[in-house]
């Protein structure tokens, strides 16, 4: 992680997210996403965003909505290949996350513990 610079990080949550919620393990059906400004080290600005419905060719609308909340990095438990695909182009790090609360991935990346997912990590079927 880069301490001087502000990074926008999205964790898919159970609602009513924030950062005691539970993570969700699938982002295209969590119930939202906490986006937590991280600088200089530490976890600033808390926002809840709440998830699009997933339907048919709906992988790609939580890359559209988390650009447009300004998010640049995206803390997953997994994901299909075509969403990676949509965050790539996208310009939005994903990363694999950790824990079961959203505490503990924003901590893990805070201490630059968040690896970027790769193409062998993804799921079939989406």
């Amino acid at each position: 992680m880069n301490k001087s610079k502000t990074v926008k990080l999205a964790v898919p949550s159970a609602a009513p997210g924030g950062l005691a919620a539970d993570r969700s393990g699938h982002f295209g059906r969590c119930e939202c996403f906490t986006v937590v400004d991280c600088a200089e080290g530490r976890a600033q600005n808390v926002t809840v965003v709440t998830n699009l419905p997933h339907s048919e060719g709906g992988c790609l609308a939580p890359v559209n909505l988390l650009q447009n909340h300004g998010v640049n990095a995206i803390a997953v438990s997994g994901i299909g290949m075509r969403p990676l695909m949509g965050f790539q182009s996208a310009g939005i790090e994903v990363l694999l996350g950790t824990g079961t609360k959203v505490q503990d991935t924003v901590d893990a990346y805070l201490k630059s513990e968040l690896n970027p997912i790769s193409e062998e990590d993804t799921c079939g079927g989406h």
